[in-house]
């Protein structure tokens, strides 16, 4: 991932917990950061910025510790503290942040492919993706991993430490040391990195009563073909109803919300629009695939995890009558972000409009409301979010082994089913000659 150095500016085009992009004409802001302050012809512009020089140069001479003290440091911290006290979602993102982001928003990393958790202690394999580098070389699930490039793996250490040693660029190598349980062998694995895509679809599958099931977990590049590939199969199997979780989804790519949702929706019909300062900033979302709409009996299912792209698609499908919304309230991110590129690979994420359902309802800190309001206690959400993260586990003493607790129904859900199978009702009765 990574922004390039640039003398103008380079868009991406990021909703939610990320944004999306607007417009052009935007890049003296860029410029603004990417080169000295004060160097353009703005009298409140310069004023400014010779106090924070000023300032700088106190800070400078003055402080105990010179190198905390440097111009490098100090501009740093300023410009952190600058677009960041303006709202939770503008961000400075120094390089490494950047890099991170674009692989989040790309849905695509370096690495070898592989699931793991702690589980007793170990650090372990849940399952090597398919068709990925841990997979060719043999890794199974239940591996124990001990050690990577020779140092030892610390379970009681961040799991994210983990993750970014096994991470790297494609092409590169990482030695992987393991314990095999099953075998009692201990080996190491020379295994070389590759790009590694995500996939935003949980669970694709039916459900009792003939009903399709989707879970998306986020909203990255690919999300949208990955979405009307599990739809198209469920299509296939003639279900009789649809249910689409968005419970626990942050967000993503404002492109990829617009491509799941316009499937249910006709040509030229309005998915989202956004509003920025200015009655000009107006910019609409309109389905453009061609044909009929799919036409299916629909249950959202939200809770207050569910942010930014995921409720573009939630309220998209609520304000047109398409879907029954069931659940909590949603977490209400809808604020518009522009990622503008700066100097060495950083860049700078900044609130620069707000996101409108189609029938002019505003996101951002209000949410989207259930019609079929189903509140769980913290307890049976964080339950549930472990359950539905390993479906796997269809045995209930494995299942208690791994959780530390027993399976617990799933109200939510059940609700969802319980909305379509009255509305399956209702046709039938309502259908002539029934």
């Amino acid at each position: 991932m990574g922004m390039h150095t640039v003398t103008g500016m380079s868009k991406r085009i990021l909703p939610l917990a990320a944004g999306a992009l607007l417009g052009a004409g935007l890049s003296p802001f860029a410029l603004h950061f990417a080169f000295a302050w004060g160097i353009l012809p703005n009298r409140d512009l310069s004023h400014a910025s010779s106090y924070v020089r000023e300032v700088m140069e106190i800070v400078n001479d003055n402080y105990v510790d010179p190198a905390a003290a440097s111009y490098d440091h100090l501009s740093r911290s300023a410009i952190h503290g600058m677009v960041e006290s303006l709202d939770p979602h503008s961000e400075y993102l120094e390089s490494k942040d950047n890099e991170e982001l674009e692989e989040d928003l790309n849905g695509e990393f370096g690495g070898i492919g592989i699931q793991v958790e702690v589980r007793n202690a170990r650090v372990v394999v849940i399952a090597p993706m398919a068709g990925t580098p841990s997979e060719r070389a043999g890794i199974r699930s239940g591996d124990e991993i001990t050690t990577i490039d020779g140092k030892p793996v610390d379970p009681a250490g961040p799991m994210d430490d983990v993750v970014d040693r096994l991470r790297g660029k494609p092409g590169t190598v990482v030695e992987v040391g393991l314990y095999r349980a099953s075998s009692k062998a201990r080996f190491g694995l020379k295994i070389t990195r590759a790009t590694i895509r995500m996939d935003s679809v949980a669970q694709a599958r039916v459900l009792p009563g003939n009903l399709g099931y989707i879970e998306l977990t986020d909203f990255s590049e690919h999300t949208g073909q990955q979405f009307d590939d599990a739809l198209d199969g469920l299509l296939k199997k003639n279900i009789a109803g649809l249910i689409l979780d968005l419970r626990d989804n942050p967000g993503g790519l404002l492109d990829s919300a617009v491509d799941v949702a316009e499937p249910f929706f006709r040509k030229g019909e309005l998915i989202v629009y956004t509003q920025g300062r200015k009655a000009a900033d107006r910019e609409e979302y309109r389905a453009e695939a061609d044909g009929d709409p799919v036409a299916l009996p629909m249950a959202v299912l939200i809770n207050q995890e569910t942010a930014s792209a995921a409720e573009i698609v939630t309220g998209a499908l609520k304000d047109t009558g398409r879907a029954v919304i069931v659940g909590e309230r949603s977490f209400g991110k809808g604020s518009v972000q522009s990622i503008f590129t700066l100097k060495n690979g950083e860049g700078l994420r900044l609130t620069v409009a707000h996101y409108f359902t189609p029938g002019g309802a505003i996101i951002n800190e209000k949410g989207i409301s259930p019609q079929v309001e189903v509140v769980l206690s913290q307890e049976d959400d964080e339950k549930l979010r472990e359950q539905r993260s390993r479906t796997d586990l269809t045995d209930s003493s494995e299942f208690r082994e791994r959780f530390g607790f027993d399976a617990i129904p799933d109200r939510q859900l059940q609700a969802a089913i319980d909305v379509l199978r009255g509305v399956a009702v209702f046709d039938t009765r309502a259908s002539p000659g029934k």
